[in-house]
């Protein structure tokens, strides 16, 4: 079970909509239920309340209630899925040709050009 105040912040947490500890006695009052912010909100409570929620949440009065909060299983949609449109196109590491890291011959930090004899 939990309180009014613990109702509304897990109702919040489902949609857009953000939900007080009002909105949730406004819910109560439509579903003929008297509530109070210390009273507990068992799984039943928490189904008829969430049956006057407009648009309706996919989640039931036993889930909302749970003391695993969020629920394991997400409520969000999944990602959409990726297509490739040439899935052959992207060479795997063993094709790739192997290059030096810059662009310029290594000079082991010496400038370029003749050497100097005779010092």
């Amino acid at each position: 079970m939990i309180n009014v105040q613990e109702f509304a912040r897990r109702l919040s947490t489902l949609g857009a909509d953000a939900f007080t500890s009002d909105d949730i006695v406004d819910l109560a009052t439509a579903a003929d239920v008297r509530i109070n912010a210390d009273l507990e909100i068992g799984a039943d409570l928490a189904q008829r309340l969430l049956d006057r929620v407009s648009p309706p949440v996919s989640i039931t009065g036993a889930q909302i209630v749970a003391s695993q909060w969020p629920i394991p299983m997400s409520s969000r949609p999944a990602a959409p899925t990726v297509t490739f449109s040439s899935p052959g196109a992207v060479d795997g590491p063993s094709d790739q040709v192997t290059r030096a890291r810059g662009s310029r011959p290594a000079n082991n930090g010496r400038r370029p050009g003749p050497r100097r004899t005779g010092r």
